[in-house]
Order: C-alpha cells, then sequence, then structure tokens
C-alpha cells in the first residue's frame, strides 16, 4: 500500500483561488515597479554555494539550503563523498559533498549579476525581480522555507534621491493593496556603525545589531543579557539601553540621536542621511505609530533606532515594512543600500540600495483584513450551458466569438440537468450564463442571465458582446 502523499515541511500548493489573490499583489507591485522605470531580471534557482555563504550574517548563513552534489553514486565519487559527509558530521562544508545551494534572498544573485554584466550594463541600472527563494527556518505563521520575494534595486549611484523613491514605491504598493495604517521604519546602519565605535569599536557591530535585532522577540532585558554574553561592559550596555530608549516624533528622535551619537563622524553622516530621506518623502498616509498611539495622521516612514537587519552586507540606510498593527504579523518588505556589494565578487565601486516586497506575508495580511477585491476570485465569466449535440455546437461558435473579445467563457462539458450546471456557475463564481436551446436556435439568440442579479434578456446571438458581461 503506497504511503499518503504529502510536500515538504514549510512549502504549500497554492489552488486557484489563492493564486489568482497572489497574482493580483505581484501585478500591484509589477506595475509600480514599471511606473518607476525598474527592468525586469531573472536568476536561477540555485547558486554556487561560495557566491552566498558569510553574506547574511552567522544567523542567515545557518538558513542555507544546501544541495547535495550529482553523481554520488559513481564508483568515482563514492570516496569523495564518504570523505566530504564526515567533514559535514564535522560541522565544515565540502566541495566534496555540497557545491550549490538554493538562493537565500534575491539581492546577492543579483549582485552577482551585476558583478558578471557590469560591461555590458548601462548605469543606475533599475532591476526588478518577482521570484521564490528558500530558507532552512523553522516553518510557522508567517515563515515559509519557500516563499516569493519582491525586489526592486538600483545600482551605480549613490544618490539619496532613490532611497526617497523606494519610501515611494513602499507607499504606492500599499495604497493600491488598500493598505492603511502600514508602517515603514527607517534606520542607518552608520547610526549602528557609530554606536558599536561609542562602545568599544568597529569590531562590536555585528554583537550589538545581532542582539538589538532580537529586541521585539526578546524585550530590553534579555537584549541586555546577551549584550553581557557577548563580552560588552555596563558602562557600553548603559549606552546602547538609551540608545534603544530613544522615542518621540521623527524630529524629537533625531535630536536626541543627535546629543548621543552627533559628535561622531560616522554618526553625523547617517544623522544627516536620515534627515534628507524623511524630509523628501513627505508621505501622508492615515496610520497609527504602535509606539505612539495618540500620533494618528502622520507619515507612516518612522525613525526606528531598535531596527538594525542584521544582513552583513548595508552601508546606509534600511528599511522594514510592517502591516497595521491589527494584525499579528512580521515584517512584510524591508531593504536597504549597500554600498560596495559587488565587490564581494571582484568588481568594486558600483553602490547599490534595494527594497523587497514578502508577498506570502502581505497575501496573509489582506486575507484577514478582508481586502482584496471581489472580481480578483473571478475565472471564467460566462459558462454557456450545453443542452444537447447541436445546442452545443451552436453554442460553442458563440462562445468563440465572445472569446475573440476577451472575455472568458467556457462551455459545460457535456448535456447535463440544468440544475447541476447552476451549480457549477455558482461553486466557480462564474457571473454570467448563456442558454442556447432549441427555441432559441430557431430564432437565432440565446438567453443571457446575470447570477448576481438574477435578470435575464434573450438576445441576438450577433448582438453578443463584451459589454454584455460587465
Amino acid at each position: 500500500m503506497s504511503n499518503k502523499p504529502s510536500i515538504p515541511q514549510g512549502t504549500r500548493d497554492f489552488g486557484p483561488e489563492v493564486v489568482r489573490k497572489r497574482q493580483y499583489i505581484f501585478n500591484t507591485i509589477r506595475s509600480v515597479f514599471e511606473l518607476y522605470g525598474f527592468q525586469p531580471l531573472e536568476t536561477p534557482a540555485m547558486e554556487n554555494l561560495e557566491t552566498l555563504m558569510g553574506k547574511y550574517g552567522e544567523e542567515g548563513d545557518k538558513l542555507i539550503f544546501k544541495i547535495l552534489n550529482n553523481g554520488l553514486n559513481d564508483p568515482k565519487n563514492q570516496e569523495k563523498s564518504r570523505a566530504g559527509f564526515e567533514k559535514v558530521m564535522e560541522g565544515k562544508n565540502s566541495k566534496d559533498l555540497t557545491e550549490r545551494a538554493l538562493k537565500y534572498d534575491l539581492t546577492i544573485p543579483f549582485a552577482r549579476y551585476v558583478a558578471m554584466n557590469h560591461g555590458q550594463l548601462t548605469f543606475p541600472f533599475k532591476r526588478y525581480q518577482i521570484q521564490p527563494v528558500w530558507r532552512a527556518d523553522r516553518p510557522q505563521r508567517g515563515r515559509y522555507r519557500e516563499f516569493y520575494q519582491c525586489d526592486a534595486d538600483v545600482v551605480g549611484s549613490k544618490s539619496l534621491l532613490n532611497e526617497v523613491e523606494l519610501v515611494n514605491i513602499y507607499n504606492e504598493v500599499f495604497t493600491q493593496l488598500g493598505l492603511s495604517g502600514y508602517e515603514l521604519r527607517i534606520n542607518s546602519r552608520k547610526i549602528l556603525a557609530a554606536l558599536a565605535e561609542f562602545c568599544g569599536g568597529a569590531e562590536k557591530m555585528i554583537d550589538i545589531t545581532i542582539a538589538i535585532d532580537k529586541l521585539d522577540k526578546i524585550g530590553l532585558d534579555k537584549v541586555k543579557e546577551e549584550l553581557t554574553q557577548r563580552g560588552l561592559n555596563d558602562e557600553q550596555i548603559s549606552t546602547i539601553e538609551k540608545y534603544l530608549l530613544i522615542n518621540g516624533s521623527n524630529e524629537e528622535k533625531l535630536n536626541q540621536i543627535e546629543q548621543l551619537l552627533g559628535h561622531l563622524e560616522i554618526g553625523k553622516l547617517g544623522i544627516e542621511e536620515l534627515k534628507y530621506v524623511v524630509g523628501n518623502s513627505q508621505l501622508t498616509t492615515d496610520h497609527a505609530d504602535s509606539r505612539q498611539p495618540d500620533k494618528v495622521g502622520n507619515s507612516p516612514l518612522i525613525l526606528d533606532f531598535t531596527l538594525a537587519r542584521g544582513l552583513n552586507y548595508y552601508t546606509g540606510i534600511i528599511f522594514e515594512a510592517k502591516g497595521p498593527a491589527t494584525v499579528k504579523m512580521g515584517s512584510i518588505g524591508g531593504g536597504g543600500r549597500y554600498d560596495d556589494l559587488t565587490g564581494l565578487f571582484g568588481v568594486p565601486n558600483i553602490p547599490g540600495v534595494g527594497i523587497s516586497f514578502g508577498v506570502d506575508r502581505i497575501c496573509d495580511v489582506l486575507e484577514e483584513l478582508n481586502l482584496f477585491p471581489e472580481d480578483v476570485y473571478t475565472g471564467t465569466q460566462v459558462l454557456f450551458f450545453n443542452m444537447g449535440a447541436q445546442e452545443s455546437a451552436r453554442a460553442f461558435n458563440a462562445m468563440q466569438l465572445l472569446r475573440k473579445q476577451g472575455v472568458r467563457c467556457e462551455l459545460y462539458h457535456e448535456s447535463a440537468k440544468m440544475d447541476k450546471q447552476f451549480k457549477y456557475a455558482e461553486k466557480k463564481n462564474i457571473g454570467f450564463i448563456v442558454i442556447i436551446g432549441s427555441t432559441e436556435i430557431q430564432n437565432n439568440t440565446g438567453v443571457v442571465k446575470n447570477l448576481k442579479t438574477g435578470t435575464q434578456q434573450t438576445v441576438a446571438l450577433a448582438d453578443l458582446n463584451n459589454k454584455l458581461f460587465i
């Protein structure tokens, strides 16, 4: 007896209704990317392991899905694979066992693409990419092992105008999706670098960012405990605590950070960048800051110095988008500036900045808030009833003429009782039916019924057109 079929944990099948919802989100995001002058790009599902490793921080590297080398059953490769397996069991990487991995995100493969093709590209190069990525994470609500990302990146420009445009892309997409109350949090890695410098040196940067990136999950006391374990002293932890407790309006936060870190050159640079982006974005979407519930109607762009985003390649402005406070969900987007990402691949001095949309989480948020438009569920617009051989032949001809006008139609697959055909139309959310029986054949007409309103009319087959089915 065969086992019951299943799929890998953390992956999902998508039925027609869910695919339509996801396509609605993809199409909305794609149209905004195109509106802002971005071009489409695709990269392979897998990359060489060395392309990915060491780019995502110590936590991220653990989540990379490695792929076993092919040909391990070949006798010539068995000794190599045994040696490779022993290395892996010791916690080491081995090219004898795995040389490739599924891509963890879209940014590093994009940087690899730019490094390989920079001689043929026109800079600034603006690209968008909508493809799946894979992470060996523990599956839970809103977190999957296979999921889609939608990225937009600009490379070959240091202008902060790019950051301002990306802020407005987020706002345009979320506004079109009806996600009022979203938050776009912003910080700078330069600010975090200044904090590290103030607390003993640049080598503290990774320890500090990894710890404070967990603030929302584990709370301030646990963050302080982790910082102690990572070797920071009481005075340094006290400074970090002051930093994490900065609050108020964007203007008030900028004043506080200036007092704490403005005397350091890198801190001053980070503050100037934040002032520029916040000052030029001019967003006016109704929202409520969850940390400032009295501040309603402000810009959804919120300065958040606790935002760390532990990816090692960020060097400047960083973003994190969150859904409305009424929905318990993690980030639904994020990104930032990386001024030398292609330098990792031997092509230095190509700056870039990019953002990503988490489509799976956005889909969950829209579902919970009932924000999908009603017509997103509509596939077939018109069902032609099958009333017999002669009738269905006439119906097929009429249906083909409507298809040429862009009307999505189908003919019921066999002659059946009308009740059965009505139920089929209802289950598929089809809005209209056309019935051509023996009387209609004689008169060269069809009965058109609107299933939502219950109204019906007899129409000459020559007059069947797309305007009848709006």
